[in-house]
């Protein structure tokens, strides 16, 4: 398998060639990052903060790591030094800890705000009546030490492209409404994290600016 020509592959695939390409490496040896690193690779994407900490060292400094699993409040600490964005802030409880950590160590943490699109039960995110309700509450407008770039969303796993299209559209809408409102300054909204290997394509097609690839570049995970 030859990561390089995977990511040609891929990048001549996009549908949008100015669509940010987040390298999902979560479970993958340092090797390979090293591998897309060498093809001009810069931001990788992992689930799980052990696995960050343990690849941070091996990696450049310039590397940038993106956040994209289900993050716990407690691993907030161990990650907040260094990690590029946050993708999945799936409650207003993480948002206020990621805020605190971020104070404690005076750095302003970027993070998208992760919104429940999917059909299914287990994907992770605020839902319309959640989004309000923080959006609404006097300790939002209080937040020194986070800056939301945007908002993440994955779409129900299925063959079904229109499903995939309609949802990934329902994010596009809710984003371009967030940024007609009047927000806190730390609110910029420039950022839709949607679209993994499987439906990148139809993402990009409805305005996402980041998608998040692994399997097309590294190979199916184990």
């Amino acid at each position: 398998m030859d990561i390089k020509v995977n990511l040609e592959t891929v990048k001549k695939s996009f549908v949008n060639p100015d669509c940010q390409l987040i390298a999902v490496s979560k479970t993958k040896p340092i090797e390979d990052l090293k591998a897309a690193y060498a093809a001009g690779i810069r931001d990788f994407g992992e689930n799980k903060v052990q696995e960050i900490q343990a690849k941070q060292p091996e990696m450049p400094a310039n590397t940038r790591w993106h956040m994209i699993g289900h993050l716990q409040s407690n691993k907030i600490k161990y990650i907040a030094p260094f990690v590029h964005l946050i993708h999945g802030v799936d409650s207003f409880k993480l948002l206020k800890e990621i805020d605190k950590q971020g104070k404690k160590i005076d750095r302003i943490i970027p993070v998208l705000i992760q919104m429940h699109i999917a059909e299914e039960e287990s994907k992770f995110g605020f839902d319309r009546a959640e989004l309000e309700e923080m959006l609404d509450s006097p300790d939002f407008g209080a937040l020194t030490h986070v800056r939301i770039m945007g908002l993440m969303g994955m779409a129900t796993f299925t063959e079904n492209q229109d499903q995939i299209r309609k949802e990934f559209r329902g994010l596009k809408q809710l984003f371009e409404e967030l940024k007609s409102r009047n927000l806190p300054e730390f609110v910029q909204l420039k950022e839709i994290s949607m679209g993994m290997s499987g439906d990148y394509k139809i993402a990009q097609e409805e305005g996402s600016t980041m998608v998040r690839i692994g399997s097309a570049i590294f190979g199916s995970r184990s």
